[in-house]
């Protein structure tokens, strides 16, 4: 009987390498839908990624990027780059929830032909649940802007704005509430400035908007933005405005201009998605379930959020150096 239990259990593990021996000849064939390749912060998710897709050739497999020309028309369009990658054979795919009733249908799609899915960067686990995707990978959005008005309450500002330049994205509506919660919390108040999509990297119009707003609104004390690029133009516009004096600048995500400022002063602080983490981690563990099966039982893999300002900023410029921060 025992020698029984032996054989059954050594036909059972060499059944598993035989598969796994299998699916690596085969290698994933893996989709990443991601933002736009001149996008600072999403370059640095391509770079997270682009590693994880080193061992995953080096397995056969391959790693597509897809990403939408503009954020002009930015659900439908991220939809049907989703349905691009069932369309050329996925065999995994990696994506972002911006636009929940433009790419419900699409993530659906995916999951009902058996292809293993991640949600990443935006949807949270509320998505990865209602989608039935294996993991989600990223920052909470709400709690990024609850941590943030909370940091301008403590920090003396108390009257914000939320500079929102994708409106409709349901990431960046849930930072702008999650602002709001933060600061009332601690006795603030906060409103939302929406500004076309359009202008979402245009520097220009994103600081003649948001400088007219703070000579319109002079109670202001504190802006939020929703990108490094924003947090630029905002800047720019602070002194445009003569609001140097009143006016401190928060923001999603970071570069190395970013990281200057804040040494500088001129910005108080930015929040940290580290968006690395986010292509490294999705794509590695949709390698590892395709090649063996492998899953993570944690579901919600939280890559932030984090605050980095003066006193965090050093610790910081390394990886901003190598191209991941």
């Amino acid at each position: 009987m025992k020698s029984m239990k032996l054989l059954t259990a050594f036909a059972t593990v060499s059944a598993l390498a035989l598969g796994a021996s299998a699916a690596m000849a085969d290698g994933a064939k893996i989709f990443v839908i991601g933002g736009k390749a001149d996008d600072s912060f999403w370059s640095i998710v391509k770079r997270g990624a682009d590693d994880a897709g080193k061992l995953v050739a080096e397995q056969g497999g391959s790693v597509t990027w897809l990403a939408p020309q503009n954020y002009d028309n930015l659900g439908p369009d991220a939809a049907n780059l989703i349905r691009t990658a069932i369309g050329q054979g996925a065999t995994a795919i990696v994506g972002p929830n911006w636009v929940p009733e433009a790419m419900d249908e699409a993530f659906k799609a995916v999951v009902d032909a058996g292809i293993p899915l991640v949600i990443y960067n935006a949807g949270g686990l509320d998505a990865a649940d209602r989608l039935g995707a294996m993991n989600y990978v990223g920052s909470d959005d709400y709690q990024t802007g609850v941590s943030a008005g909370a940091y301008f309450a403590t920090h003396g500002q108390t009257k914000l704005v939320c500079v929102n330049t994708l409106p409709g994205a349901a990431n960046l509506e849930a930072q702008c509430k999650g602002l709001n919660d933060g600061v009332t919390a601690n006795g603030g108040t906060s409103e939302v400035l929406p500004l076309p999509s359009t202008s979402f990297g245009d520097a220009t119009a994103v600081t003649q908007a948001v400088a007219a707003y703070l000579q319109q609104n002079a109670d202001v004390t504190g802006v939020y933005t929703i990108g490094n690029m924003d947090a630029i133009s905002a800047n720019a516009a602070i002194m445009q405005a003569g609001a140097v004096d009143r006016v401190k600048l928060g923001g999603m995500n970071m570069d190395q201009t970013i990281l200057d400022k804040i040494k500088a002063g001129t910005q108080m602080f930015a929040m940290d998605q580290e968006g690395y983490y986010q292509g490294f981690l999705a794509v590695t563990i949709l390698n590892n379930y395709v090649n063996y099966g492998l899953s993570v039982p944690t579901r919600q893999i939280l890559t932030g959020p984090g605050i980095v300002d003066a006193s965090t900023v050093d610790a910081t410029l390394a990886g901003v150096a190598a191209g991941v921060r």
